[in-house]
Parts: structure tokens; sequence; C-alpha cells
């Protein structure tokens, strides 16, 4: 391998192991995700389809990189292309729930 190769293929290395690693990091406690899973049923899922399935037109959550929770935040709480901000209606709390909810609970 050249160098380049070499270092190529060992920052992608790392870089999945970030990924990978902040996804193991994430310990919720079981009634966090439940109320993420509440808040996403009555907020969320008209959308994101319910228990994030079959989304409509809506991104597919259960691909949300889990290094991402700052995106996660800010998308919620400021709104992204079609989706409404919700940073008037939910504490950080909530959106926090929905956070543990969306990256723990259904996936395909």
């Amino acid at each position: 391998m050249t160098g380049l190769t070499t270092g190529i293929s060992l920052a992608a290395a790392i870089a999945l192991w970030g990924v990978t690693a902040a996804a193991q990091d994430q310990n919720f406690p079981p009634q966090q995700i439940a109320a993420g899973a509440e808040i996403f049923a009555r907020n969320c899922s008209p959308c994101h389809g319910p228990r994030m399935q079959d989304p409509e037109s809506a991104f597919d959550l259960r691909k949300f990189p889990p290094g991402e929770h700052d995106r996660f935040v800010r998308s919620v709480t400021n709104g992204k292309n079609q989706m409404p901000a919700w940073g008037d209606l939910l504490k950080g709390d909530d959106i926090e729930a929905l956070w543990a909810y969306v990256t723990t609970g259904e996936k395909k």
C-alpha cells in the first residue's frame, strides 16, 4: 500500500470506530426511550411513519447517524426542509427522549 492509501484506510477505520463507539456509549434508561416513543407517536409519526416504519416523504430516522446528536437537536429545534421547528413545543428533555428513541428504538 502507498502512504496515501494507508492514510485513507486509517481515516476510514477511525471514522467507523467513532460512529460505533458513539452508538455503544448511548445507554439510555428504558423510561427515557419509552417517553421518546410516546413523543414520536404524537408528533413525528404523521411524517416519519408509525414506529419509524414506512416514512411517507420524510427522512427514514432508522438510518439517522448515531454520532450526530447535535445535528438531530438542531433539526428538531429549528426545523429542516419541510419539517417544522419543534423548539417552542418540546423541552430539552423531550428532545433528548426523542434522541434516545430514534437511536435505540425501532430498527430495520
